[in-house]
């Protein structure tokens, strides 16, 4: 007995004491006389007059003959108040005679206010990741509206263009950013929904009122995780400006732009086509294209651009997929 490390009694059929640990003794300063022979329940005045003990001992016990991790909290004089871990054992003597109770208990106190604490911080945590993107998007469109007015100060048609550029590519990722944040569960994010909310606020911003440019989505069921979410929204945003900017450009009243997703087991494909102008006979990569290709390595995805006299498409594929999107024209 005086080599358990736990507090630990033996109780007879009676539920009196017939020895105790030296380790219950120095953990609840009671003395041998206080408790040898002495109810269980009148131990330290009362104070192991619980109720939950006595469910353990009066009715568990006699059915299963052992009841483990039976944890009961109570305040105890001398050491305040305290979580315990509760584990009884019927036993018997060779002959069956003598049935005794062996009943352990394990002080898990300062194991409970860990617990709680990191439960604490995890609902911290869990707060300030649902508020940081959040704050990051009202800055994105804080920068967005300076860079829009600075844009409209300068004198210069280059500078004022570049302002533009920038402008509007802050706002997109505001606009990524403001989506992800709709979606509950920002493990995996579910891609007709998500683009669909996206081209809305795309189409909301960045299409001119009065302007009768179309942007459609025909996404399939599918889902990424996050970190391919943002890069997708990205990809989508960059291709949607690219395509407002230079695809209705010879005079055309309107058009439509239309993005398309589909999925399989094996991968994914995104498509962005336009039935503008087409693609020019000589054209240099720019700063979008650039940005498009950037995103698609990150997503270890493959770029396509192809292009007619009715309009011009770009796909994104990952892994392999065998069914085809449908343009715009």
């Amino acid at each position: 007995m005086d080599t358990i490390r736990e507090p630990l009694l033996v109780l007879d059929k009676s539920l009196r004491v017939v020895a105790a640990s030296r380790s219950f003794y120095r953990t609840f300063g009671l003395e041998p006389h206080e408790v040898e022979h002495r109810p269980v329940y009148d131990l330290g005045g009362g104070q192991w007059n619980i109720p939950e003990l006595r469910v353990l001992l009066e009715t568990i016990l006699p059915q299963q003959t052992v009841m483990e991790a039976y944890e009961v909290e109570r305040e105890f004089s001398g050491i305040g108040r305290r979580s315990m871990l509760l584990n009884g054992r019927t036993v018997f003597d060779a002959g069956g005679a003598r049935p005794l109770i062996l009943l352990a208990i394990e002080d898990v106190t300062e194991r409970r206010a860990v617990e709680r604490k990191l439960a604490e911080l995890a609902e911290e945590k869990e707060t300030l990741l649902m508020e940081v993107p959040h704050r990051v998007s009202n800055s994105l469109q804080i920068i967005a509206s300076i860079l829009s007015l600075k844009a409209q100060t300068v004198q210069s048609e280059e500078i004022r263009q570049h302002l533009q550029d920038a402008h509007r590519r802050v706002l997109s990722v505001a606009t990524v950013q403001r989506q992800l944040q709709i979606s509950k569960n920002l493990e995996r994010i579910e891609m007709g929904p998500y683009l669909s909310r996206l081209c809305e606020a795309l189409a909301a911003s960045m299409i001119a009122e009065g302007r009768p440019v179309t942007l459609e989505v025909k996404a399939q069921d599918g889902t990424v995780s996050s970190n391919e979410a943002v890069s997708i929204g990205l990809i989508v945003t960059e291709l949607a400006i690219n395509a407002l900017k230079h695809a209705f450009v010879d005079g055309r009243a309107g058009g439509m732009i239309a993005v398309g997703y589909e999925a399989s087991p094996s991968g994914w494909r995104l498509a962005v086509s336009d039935d503008g102008v087409g693609l020019p006979d000589k054209v240099s990569p720019g700063l979008g294209t650039s940005i498009v290709e950037a995103l698609a390595r990150q997503l270890e995805a493959r770029v396509e651009i192809s292009g007619t006299s009715h309009g011009t498409t770009v796909s994104i594929t990952h892994g392999t997929i065998a069914a085809g999107l449908p343009a715009a024209a």
